[in-house]
């Protein structure tokens, strides 16, 4: 069985697959097998940040500022700006600047330690509250079109294998980084 463009059944002929098919004319010794996955998957994320995300836009918000207003929500209490860069897999810095822009919208209000002058405590406002509250489901509903190419089996399997992926990533990503 193939596919609609004439490759093996489950073989797309995208982007990578002719990059794969360039680099193993030149290299026919090299297994670019995994530039299939990696590729595939750096392509998919490079294509999604430019499309960016519509309801997050509407609200006026970038994804990783939904992303800290997300992990303040569902965490369900206050957390410290380090604590939500670990929850957010961002950098101090980069989590400080959206901090900044978030609490001067009104969205995030901060606390100080009574402990410690150096540490800050932050949660959401109301206003806050209500606007992840609102465009949650319009973002889900975003990213479920984005994924409505694929039936709701291959989905469940795509993410349970990217979740086997990460798993093993966040496990091991320090070792092979050394």
């Amino acid at each position: 069985m193939t596919a609609t463009n004439g490759g093996p059944t489950g073989t797309r002929q995208d982007t990578v697959a002719a990059v794969v098919r360039q680099w193993q004319s030149v290299h026919p010794d090299l297994d670019t097998a995994p530039m299939e996955i990696i590729g595939r998957i750096n392509r998919c994320a490079a294509l999604l940040q430019q499309a960016e995300d519509a309801p997050l836009r509407r609200a006026g918000l970038s994804r990783p500022e939904f992303d800290l207003l997300g992990a303040l929500r569902r965490t369900g209490r206050e957390l410290t700006p380090s604590e939500l860069a670990r929850e957010t897999f961002s950098s101090g810095a980069a989590v400080t600047k959206r901090l900044k822009l978030l609490t001067e919208r009104g969205l995030v209000e901060r606390r100080g330690d009574s402990r410690d002058r150096r540490v800050a405590h932050l949660r959401l406002t109301d206003a806050g509250r209500e606007l992840v509250d609102g465009t949650l489901p319009e973002q889900l509903a975003y990213e479920t079109a984005v994924l409505s190419g694929l039936d709701p089996h291959r989905r469940h399997e795509l993410a349970s294998l990217l979740g086997e992926l990460l798993s093993q990533l966040e496990g091991r990503l320090g070792a092979l980084r050394g």
